[in-house]
């Protein structure tokens, strides 16, 4: 993988990760729910930096495989695999003690947009 395609992934998930910390306290302070045992910043970081960076290989993966069509073939394959990720917080099973669990999904969902938004809006800055 090279530099600039490492880079992107890493700021990417950086950018997603504040995005991510701020919609988590923005949400905290209107809605009174408190969920930081499930999501926190460590989870939020964690979470962004691995979807990112596994998102950027793969670009690098498509990079060397093909070179016409890999842009739509990986914007394509991002925009699936982060609809169908968010299968995951409607699953969710929360510890018995949580309160307000009915609202957990409207915090976690806009949450699994946020990386690929993040490498969508840094593409032009790293990949010309």
């Amino acid at each position: 993988m090279n530099r600039q395609i490492f880079l992107w992934g890493l700021l990417s998930g950086l950018m997603s990760t504040l995005a991510g910390f701020i919609w988590d306290r923005v949400y905290f302070f209107a809605m009174m729910a408190d969920f930081s045992r499930v999501i926190n910043l460590w989870t939020i970081l964690a979470a962004s930096m691995i979807g990112t960076m596994v998102a950027v290989a793969g670009f690098a993966i498509l990079n060397r495989w093909m070179k016409k069509g890999r842009d739509i073939t990986f914007n394509l394959l991002l925009s699936v695999i982060t609809i169908a990720s968010l299968v995951l917080p409607l699953s969710y099973a929360l510890p018995l003690d949580i309160d307000f669990p009915e609202v957990f999904p409207a915090l976690a969902l806009p949450m699994h947009f946020f990386p690929a938004m993040a490498l969508f809006t840094l593409r032009p800055v790293f990949l010309k």
